[in-house]
């Protein structure tokens, strides 16, 4: 594995029915409402949409995301991702004991020229980005669909 290619998990528990964690999951176009760190999708066609990101770090990533799998009875659903970032992003929603529980997997490679060039030194603050823009997502979904 090169210095510009990642692998990403992390679970979220959501205390809500698994359906309204999917659907929420699955409306890009709201993500913006409760994941701060996703600043504009834009919707591509029914199947892709282009997201732009920036958590931390003073970069913004812009990444296409196209649907490769969309599953709400068994709760997955799978992304290619191409732009900033290539590879996919999967995950699992499935039931637990007060909610529901979002496995994510993220396996991708950094495309952006000067991150790339950066990834030497820079890995490990890309690393801690990425860990701060999730947890912002997950503590966003609680929140939204609290709401909901």
């Amino acid at each position: 594995m090169s210095l510009n290619d990642y692998r990403f998990r992390d679970v979220w528990s959501v205390a809500a029915h698994t359906h309204r964690v999917f659907d929420a999951l699955v409306d890009l176009m709201s993500w913006p409402r409760w994941w701060p760190d996703v600043r504009s999708v834009d919707r591509i066609d029914d199947d892709t949409a282009e997201i732009t990101c920036r958590a931390v770090l003073p970069y913004a990533l812009t990444i296409r995301l196209h649907r490769a799998e969309q599953d709400h009875h068994a709760g997955r659903l799978r992304v290619e991702m191409t732009g900033d970032l290539d590879g996919y992003c999967e995950g699992l929603v499935k039931e637990t004991t007060g909610g529901a529980q979002l496995a994510i997997d993220q396996r991708v490679a950094m495309t952006k020229p000067l991150l790339r060039t950066l990834a030497p030194l820079a890995r490990p603050l890309f690393t801690a980005n990425h860990a701060a823009m999730m947890w912002r997502g997950q503590r966003g979904l609680r929140g939204y669909l609290g709401r909901a």
